[in-house]
């Protein structure tokens, strides 16, 4: 059993994000895996996620420029920002989305 933060987390608007995957491989399922945890424990309905594999939608990925896999992209609130990774380190992907902790 995970324990559930206690902290209230608030984002200036609701976070438009894009995961791309290459495939069904473990470090694409550890991403869909962290990042669904992590914005169904902090971000609760203030999130939109579409997961697009790279290899069933190849133009995707090039218009968005992506080199690596897995990669998060934050479209907006601007500014927009991409991570990179299996998105494992939960603080780290906090900060870098601009969720800020609340009372």
């Amino acid at each position: 059993m995970t324990k559930k933060s206690t902290h209230n987390f608030i984002t200036s608007e609701k976070l438009i994000l894009q995961l791309y995957i290459s495939g069904m491989s473990p470090k694409s399922m550890e991403a869909i895996e962290n990042i669904k945890r992590l914005c169904d424990d902090f971000l609760k309905d203030a999130f939109e996620l579409e997961i697009i594999d790279i290899y069933k939608n190849p133009e995707a990925a090039s218009e968005q420029h992506i080199v690596f896999s897995p990669s998060l992209i934050k479209q907006l609130p601007l500014p927009k920002k991409t991570l990179i990774g299996t998105l494992s380190d939960t603080e780290k992907i906090v900060k870098a989305l601009g969720i800020k902790f609340g009372d």
